[in-house]
């Protein structure tokens, strides 16, 4: 069985300054020394990257080099695998959000949960409730 990361956990293992940063980190390292497969949505790595190194939102930002080497130390792992959207996403988009209307930040995780049904993917771990509307997804919080 594998499980799916949103970007969150990503970033506040990258941000030392967060309450949660320890809890996100010691989850990662569990990630990277387990055997479970886990999926890294392009999506989410996107996401990463945009936000670990923006100024305006990271305290300490990241260098683009070091936010890309967190998300490269991901990918090389022999358990980890990329996921992105497969044909037919639009619809498999729709029917979600049929069922869980979105709008405004809601979309991106719409599409995020969109992108997991395409890979059969249901155990996404997340600090976000909002995923909690998409009923064949077992959110998880490592940080609780």
């Amino acid at each position: 069985m594998s499980f799916g990361i949103d970007v969150n956990i990503l970033l506040y293992a990258s941000d030392e300054t967060s309450r949660f940063h320890d809890k996100a980190v010691g989850f990662l390292q569990e990630c990277a020394q387990g055997r479970e497969v886990f999926c890294l949505a392009w999506l989410t790595a996107m996401s990463y990257l945009r936000i670990a190194t923006h100024p305006l939102i990271f305290e300490r930002p990241l260098t683009p080099a070091q936010a890309m080497g967190n998300i490269e130390a991901l990918l090389s792992l022999p358990h980890c695998r990329a996921i992105g959207e497969e044909p037919d996403h639009l619809r498999v988009y729709q029917d979600i959000t049929r069922a869980a209307p979105a709008r405004g930040n809601q979309v991106p995780d719409a599409h995020l949960a969109a992108i997991l049904s395409q890979h059969g993917v249901v155990t996404l771990y997340t600090h976000d409730r909002d995923f909690r509307r998409f009923s064949f997804l077992d959110v998880r919080d490592p940080l609780v």
